[in-house]
């Protein structure tokens, strides 16, 4: 996003990936912020020949995780556990983006709010990779329904998917966004009931031979993606 001066110093930190617009209004409450050498003040202006100085204070977390089924990805109730109820994780690091209850695969954890709006903004087209497998056989017809866009029982349709079939009762599916239980209320609009549903990659990040459960850290170039 090219950025338009004169420009609120909040919204320049978060236009220029620096930090979250709420974590940009910390940073000035903190004196965190500089502009031309001077500490900024909320609401102040830069202009396109101002310099802008941060003085980063905390360690920044990417994590990538394999999620088992059972655990929710937040909002727990009752007995139910959340992500961050099982990991021993920094401070402040949280899911971005969620994965129903009863799916595995992978999630990624993060303390850096520059990356939720990239990954969970459906018009950035971000890549979505899931298997799947259904206790029926699946026919060409159904696949290409998938494919095609399905009309869900609240009245929204799908964006197109790219879906391939792995075996009789197993596809996977891409999608480019994340509407609540989506591919099962998808897969029951085709008379398939979803037995198992893994997500293997987020854009770039596969989930590779990750363990259930376990969590590793992003490599920088993964890193270098998500916040560039």
């Amino acid at each position: 996003m090219k950025i338009q001066y004169p420009i609120i110093i909040n919204k320049y930190i978060a236009q220029s990936n620096i930090a979250s617009r709420k974590e940009s209004d910390r940073l000035l409450r903190a004196g965190k912020i500089f502009i031309n050498g001077k500490l900024a003040e909320p609401g102040q202006l830069v202009y396109e020949a101002d310099e802008v100085k941060v003085q980063a204070d905390k360690k920044l977390h990417y994590f990538a995780y394999n999620k088992p089924r059972g655990v929710v990805s937040s909002c727990a109730q009752g007995e139910e556990e959340n992500i961050t109820d099982v990991l021993d994780l920094p401070k402040g690091v949280v899911p971005i983006g969620r994965l129903d209850k009863q799916s595995e695969g992978l999630i990624i954890l993060t303390n850096d709010g520059r990356i939720t709006d990239k990954l969970l903004n459906p018009d950035r087209y971000h890549e979505k990779e899931y298997v799947v497998e259904v206790s029926q056989q699946i026919s060409s017809r159904q696949l290409s329904n998938l494919a095609n866009g399905i009309l869900l029982d609240d009245g929204y349709r799908t964006k197109p998917a790219m879906v391939r079939k792995d075996g009789i009762k197993k596809f996977s599916i891409i999608l480019t966004e994340g509407k609540n239980r989506q591919i099962r209320r998808m897969a029951e609009q085709v008379g398939l009931r979803v037995v198992s549903l893994k997500r293997v990659r987020i854009m770039h990040v596969h989930l590779g031979d990750l363990s259930v459960g376990q969590y590793r850290e992003l490599k920088s170039d993964e890193i270098k993606i998500l916040v560039g």
